[in-house]
């Protein structure tokens, strides 16, 4: 009998902080800072074969767009990967925001960025060799909590989130419980390049 009543507590003690971590993340991942920074970067998506961004990543570079109409970053890093038989994210990402009026010199690409992780190592790179010192990361709102964690690890100073346009989809539950994990994955995971 005891056994069970300390499973059911731990049960209910394990539901009840994820239910408040996944408060926290929409909180902090809806709450956006409009303050100007050196650049942003968006976090890649699906790309289709034909070379068009999936409409959760052109929901994200409508939401870079936004800031960089408004003055708040003069550059944009685009990082994602490459699925078969599509072509490079970051590629479809600069197309995109050419031709919505950003200047090709304004866009950054990063081939590299196959996770968050990899997109946060890249661009905490880059700023460190161009003396940057802020950056808004543009994702959806359950994926910047994660996003910022892993820059700030690896020595960003200044880290700020805007999210996409929300548009709530069926899979909205399953994002929401992969941050979950995601989050303590990435904060007990290595970060071998911060300085």
């Amino acid at each position: 009998m005891a056994y069970r009543t300390w499973l059911r507590r731990g049960a209910l003690t394990l539901g009840l902080w994820a239910g408040l971590h996944l408060i926290a993340v929409s909180t902090d991942g809806c709450t956006d800072r409009g303050a100007p920074a050196d650049l942003a970067v968006v976090l890649g998506n699906h790309v289709s074969a034909a070379g068009e961004p999936s409409r959760r990543l052109e929901l994200r570079l409508d939401a870079a767009l936004a800031l960089h109409r408004a003055g708040l970053v003069p550059q944009i890093v685009v990082s994602g990967g490459q699925d078969p038989g599509s072509p490079p994210e970051p590629e479809v990402m600069k197309r995109y925001l050419v031709e919505h009026g950003v200047p090709a010199a304004a866009v950054i690409e990063d081939r590299g960025g196959i996770n968050t992780y990899e997109t946060a190592r890249f661009v905490a790179a880059h700023m460190r060799a161009h003396g940057l010192r802020s950056v808004v990361a543009v994702s959806q709102y359950y994926h910047l909590t994660r996003t910022k964690l892993a820059l700030r690890r690896f020595g960003v100073e200044q880290v700020y989130g805007a999210h996409a346009p929300l548009e709530l989809e069926l899979r909205e539950p399953w994002s929401l419980l992969r941050e979950l994990a995601g989050y303590y994955r990435y904060l007990v995971r290595r970060y071998p390049d911060a300085s």
